[in-house]
């Protein structure tokens, strides 16, 4: 895998194919390698980029004050691209949604599969379940010494972590993590334990926080909404949202299928971003 320097930092990058520029932006519990499928085959028709974002698989961070978007927008004025789709996953929709409302005269389109949304405050009955799983994964008192960068961390804490999201997201709250395609479930767990790893022992740095949630409305690229209805609830509700909001937006449901549907459901994702794409 290559890197790309932006702005002082080394991403890990990949790219392929030739055509109109696609963006492919990864979820915050794995990275880059979650698109493998639409990687492949989107490069048979058009310039495909995915990268790892800030902090997250092969890239690097370090102590600032930085902005996802913004890192999206550099790279793509390294790599001289004008104008891009973007496609999102879970934060990486969040991501999406920002450099679309900061440069929309640069988005093409948008799609945005069990999307985040920058400083969404999640519903209480979300925030009761996390709080739940996370109690039940990791101690609270270690959980503030990861936070606050103090001693090893457990390996244990770190795929105690992983398995929880898993659970909750990755399957949803209604299902197994049996129904999962083995393959997806290893990858999976390898990328989510790297994100605790990381997040526990890597320098802190801040993120700025744009006021996406209060702007859809200005955002007027066209957009996909894509969720899997085994999502978790907030999770739903939330891509119901975008999808009432976001003014030339559709909404896309994926019956039976979790927080990933481009790794669970590669081949009918490929097909809904060739279609729109």
């Amino acid at each position: 895998m290559a890197t790309i320097e932006v702005g002082g930092t080394a991403f890990g990058y990949d790219e392929a194919g030739e055509g109109p520029a696609v963006v492919l932006l990864h979820a915050a519990i794995g990275d880059r390698r979650m698109w493998d499928a639409q990687f492949a085959s989107l490069a048979a028709t058009h310039r495909v980029i995915r990268y790892d974002r800030r902090g997250f698989g092969e890239t690097a961070d370090g102590p600032g004050e930085y902005a996802h978007y913004e890192d999206l927008l550099a790279l793509l004025d390294a790599r001289g691209i004008e104008q891009a789709a973007l496609v999102g996953a879970s934060m990486g929709g969040a991501c999406a949604l920002d450099a679309a409302l900061a440069a929309p005269e640069r988005i093409t389109r948008l799609v945005l599969l069990g999307s985040g949304l920058t400083g969404h405050t999640w519903p209480d009955h979300m925030q009761r379940d996390i709080a739940r799983l996370t109690a039940e994964a990791v101690p609270a008192e270690r959980l503030a010494r990861y936070a606050a960068r103090e001693g090893d961390v457990d390996e244990a804490d770190v795929r105690a972590m992983a398995e929880a999201n898993i659970r909750y997201l990755v399957a949803g709250p209604e299902r197994d993590v049996s129904v999962l395609p083995a393959g997806m479930l290893a990858l999976v767990r390898e990328m989510c334990e790297q994100v605790y790893r990381h997040d526990w022992t890597a320098p802190q740095w801040t993120e700025r926080i744009p006021d996406t949630r209060h702007r859809l409305g200005e955002i007027t690229t066209p957009a996909l909404v894509v969720i899997g209805t085994a999502d978790a609830p907030g999770l739903v509700e939330l891509s119901h949202h975008l999808a009432e909001s976001l003014p030339d937006a559709e909404l896309a449901k994926l019956p039976d299928t979790g927080h990933l549907p481009a790794m669970e459901r590669p081949d009918e994702v490929t097909a809904l971003l060739r279609k729109v794409l």
